[in-house]
């Protein structure tokens, strides 16, 4: 889509009210005035800086007449309104459709809550099993002292794990332990 266009579809947008300030749009005026190729001539940008005319009546006529000259001077004004104004820049309609027209580009936001989907109770409960299978690994060696120390950590568990896991591995150390 030409940046003409694109300045067509964005036109009301743009020009609503409150959504560009005075002062926001005397500098991207100033700056079509020095680019390089000059954009606006001195006489141009002077009749858009008129603070005698209403901002709105001065932006819609801003617009209209970059649309006349050409798709260069509008991309131009894109240009001047991402360093000037970069929020409203992201927020303009055609930068929206532009975002969600290629299919094969991940939407980085989706992609996020996809990937946190399952929450907190979810990774509690993996990382349980992931403690309970280690501490039943550990506790599965035949050492002797080790099943002594387990016994121990065990004692204290009732704030860790659940009391019927607890009661589990107890009675399985003690059949390890009469082995």
């Amino acid at each position: 889509q030409s940046h003409s266009h694109r300045l067509q579809h964005d036109m009301y947008f743009l020009t609503s009210t409150s959504r560009l300030n005075e002062q926001v749009v005397d500098k991207i005026i100033l700056q079509l005035n020095r680019v390089y190729p000059q954009i606006l001539t001195n006489e141009e940008a002077e009749k858009f800086r008129n603070p005698r005319a209403s901002l709105h009546t001065r932006l819609s006529d801003l617009l209209k007449h970059l649309q006349k000259k050409g798709d260069r001077h509008c991309q131009e004004f894109y240009r001047a309104l991402q360093i000037n104004a970069e929020q409203l820049f992201n927020d303009l309609p055609s930068r929206k459709i532009l975002k969600t027209s290629d299919p094969t580009e991940i939407d980085t936001d989706k992609e996020q809550y996809m990937l946190n989907d399952r929450g907190p109770v979810f990774f509690l409960a993996c990382f349980s099993m992931a403690a309970g299978l280690a501490l039943f690994w550990y506790c599965c060696n035949s050492d002797t002292k080790v099943v002594g120390r387990a016994r121990r950590i065990l004692g204290f568990s009732p704030i860790i794990i659940g009391r019927h896991v607890r009661n589990i591995c107890m009675l399985y150390l003690e059949d390890i332990s009469r082995d």
